[in-house]
C-alpha cells in the first residue's frame, strides 16, 4: 500500500487568501504620486486651473502610452477648464462632487482616497485629478485601444465555428464572451495577482447554475497566488490546480471564446488573464481534452465516430511502439510467421537493438517538432521536410535504422496529432517514453504493469473535487456515454452532472 501511495502524485494545497498589502501608505498628493513613478519618463502631470480660474489649480496625471490623449482632452481637460461648469468661488468638495455626478464625458469615474488606488488605476490607463488640499483623488478612464485585433485562432483549427479568438486585452476577452453568452446571470469577478505586475484576472461563470463551491474555490485559490509576476501561464496553472506534479493538465486552455462559452453552460468556471491570449476552464477532465467544438456543431453519428477515432489514435500512441518492442524482443511467436520473417530480414544488417532504435527514433521526432515549433514557419516546414524524408530516407538506405521502426513511430506519431489539446499530447508523449522502458524491462508484463501504473495515477487525480476520469471513475459514472460521443440534439442536455450544478439537479 505504501508503494502504491508513493505512485500518487497529487499535493493538494490548502492555502488562504492573502490580506491585501498597503503598499504605499502616503496620502494622496501630486508629490507622494510623483515619488512612486521617479525616473519614470513616460509619467507626466500637468497643473490644471478648475474652470480657468488659477486659484483652484488641480494636478493631472497620467502615464502616456495608457491612455488616449484625444480622449482625454475631449473628455476631461475640456469640462474641467469650462468657466461654466467650475467657474465662481466652488468649494473643493463641491468640485469633487461635480467631477462624480457627471460633469465629464467618461463612462468610468472613481473616488480615490489611497494612493495604492490612485497607482493602480494609472497602471490600468486612467488619468487622475488630484486635489492636495483634500488629499484625494477622481480617476477617470481613458484608456488607449493599443492592441491587436480579433482574427481566426492559430492553433485551434476551426472547420464548422466562429472565427474570432482571444486577445491580449482582458476587456476585449470578457466582451468576446458577452456576445456569445448574452444571460444576465453571466457573473466576471476579478482579482489582482501578482507583486510586482498586478496583472488582473476575470473569473466567469453563470450565477444561479454553476456550482458555487467550485467558483469559491478557484477565487480563493487565485487570490492566494504569491508570485512577482504572472507573465506566462505556468504562474497561474501550478499555483491553482490540486496535483502541480503530474504532467497531465488539469486546466482545459484554449484560444476559441466559442468552446470556451460551451464549457461556461456545461458548468465550468472561466478564468481570463490580462496579457494572456488564452481562456482557462476549471475543473478540467480526461475526457474534455478529447472534445473540440465541431463534435456538437457536426451531426451527432459523425461526431461520436471521431471522437471515437480520437480514443482510438490515442490507445496507438501510447502502446504501439511499446507494443513493437516488447514483441520483437520477448514475445516473437505473437506475431504471423511471415511478419516476423520480414522483420528480421529487415533488421538484419541494423547495428543496434530493437529497444535503442525505438529509443534514438521517438528523440529524433522529439526533435523535429521542436524544431518545427520554434523555428519562423518558412524554416520549420523546410525542417520538417528534410528529417522526415531526407535524413530519414537517408537513415533506412544507410542500415541505421530498419524500416519497420520508422512505419512504428510515425503511425505513433501521427495519432498523437489527433490530440485537440497541446498540453494533453506533451503528457501523452512522455507517457510513450516510461512505457517502452516497461516494455524494454518486461515485455508485455512491463506494459501491462505501465499501464496500471497509469490508469491508477489517473483515477487518482481530482479536480476541484472532481474525480479526473469522470465519467468513467470517480463518484459520478452516469452517463458514459458523454465520453464516446453524443446523441441527437433534441435530447442533448449542456450541463456536465459530474459538476454538480442547478440545472443537473445535484
Amino acid at each position: 500500500m505504501k508503494f502504491l501511495n508513493l505512485l500518487n502524485f497529487s499535493s493538494k494545497k490548502e492555502t488562504m487568501p492573502k490580506k491585501k498589502r498597503i503598499k504605499f501608505p502616503s496620502p494622496v498628493t501630486a508629490k507622494t504620486a510623483a515619488d512612486v513613478f521617479t525616473d519614470c519618463y513616460d509619467f507626466v502631470t500637468r497643473q490644471i486651473a478648475l474652470g480657468g480660474d488659477n486659484n483652484k489649480e488641480v494636478t493631472l496625471c497620467f502615464i502616456d502610452g495608457l491612455v488616449d490623449s484625444k480622449t482625454l482632452a475631449e473628455t476631461v481637460l475640456r469640462p474641467l477648464t469650462d468657466s461654466q461648469r467650475f467657474g465662481g468661488d466652488i468649494p473643493s468638495t463641491d468640485a469633487i462632487a461635480k467631477m462624480l455626478g457627471g460633469v465629464t464625458y467618461t463612462a468610468s469615474v472613481k473616488h480615490r482616497t489611497v494612493l495604492d488606488d490612485v497607482v493602480q488605476d494609472l497602471l490600468n490607463g486612467f488619468c487622475a485629478i488630484i486635489i492636495d488640499r483634500e488629499q484625494t483623488a477622481v480617476t477617470f478612464e481613458v484608456r488607449a485601444n493599443a492592441s491587436r485585433s480579433v482574427s481566426e485562432p492559430k492553433e485551434e483549427k476551426v472547420i464548422k465555428g466562429s472565427k474570432d479568438a482571444f486577445i491580449e486585452l482582458l476587456k476585449m476577452n470578457t466582451t468576446l464572451v458577452r456576445r456569445k453568452l448574452k444571460n444576465p446571470n453571466l457573473r466576471i469577478r476579478t482579482a489582482e495577482i501578482g507583486n510586482k505586475t498586478g496583472t488582473s484576472v476575470a473569473i466567469v461563470y453563470i450565477n444561479d447554475f454553476t456550482n458555487m463551491e467550485i467558483v469559491n474555490e478557484v477565487e480563493k485559490r487565485l487570490k492566494s497566488i504569491n508570485v512577482e509576476g504572472v507573465l506566462t501561464a505556468a504562474a497561474i496553472e501550478e499555483n491553482i490546480v490540486d496535483s502541480p506534479a503530474t504532467p497531465f493538465p488539469q486546466l482545459i486552455s484554449t484560444e476559441r471564446p466559442d468552446k470556451f462559452c460551451m464549457n461556461i453552460l456545461e458548468g465550468r468556471v472561466g478564468i481570463i488573464v490580462d496579457g494572456l491570449p488564452m481562456g482557462y476552464l476549471a475543473p478540467g477532465t480526461f475526457a474534455q481534452y478529447f472534445k473540440v467544438p465541431e463534435d456538437v456543431a457536426n451531426h451527432f453519428i459523425v461526431a461520436s465516430a471521431l471522437t471515437t477515432l480520437r480514443y482510438i489514435a490515442l490507445i496507438i500512441t501510447l502502446l504501439l511502439p511499446a507494443f513493437y518492442v516488447a514483441v520483437t524482443m520477448y514475445h516473437h511467436e505473437m506475431l504471423p510467421t511471415k511478419l516476423m520473417l520480414s522483420i528480421i530480414d529487415a533488421k538484419e544488417a541494423v547495428p543496434f537493438p530493437t529497444a535503442i532504435e525505438v529509443l534514438l527514433l521517438l528523440s529524433a521526432f522529439e526533435l523535429l517538432q521542436e524544431a518545427g515549433l520554434r523555428l519562423p514557419n518558412p524554416i520549420g516546414e523546410t525542417v520538417s521536410i528534410i528529417g522526415a524524408l531526407i535524413v530519414g530516407q537517408s537513415a533506412v538506405e544507410a542500415k541505421v535504422v530498419s524500416p519497420v521502426v520508422v512505419i512504428v513511430i510515425a503511425a505513433a506519431g501521427i495519432s498523437g496529432y489527433t490530440v485537440p489539446n497541446q498540453d494533453m499530447s506533451s503528457a501523452l508523449r512522455i507517457s510513450r517514453f516510461i512505457l517502452v522502458l516497461f516494455a524494454i524491462a518486461g515485455g508485455m508484463f512491463g506494459i501491462a504493469a505501465g499501464v496500471v501504473i497509469l490508469v491508477y495515477h489517473l483515477s487518482s487525480l481530482e479536480s476541484y473535487g472532481v474525480a479526473y476520469m469522470t465519467p468513467l471513475a470517480g463518484q459520478n459514472t452516469k452517463k458514459k456515454g458523454r465520453v464516446f460521443g453524443r446523441g441527437p440534439m433534441s435530447g442533448f442536455r449542456q450541463a456536465d452532472p459530474a459538476l454538480k450544478t442547478k440545472e443537473s439537479g445535484q
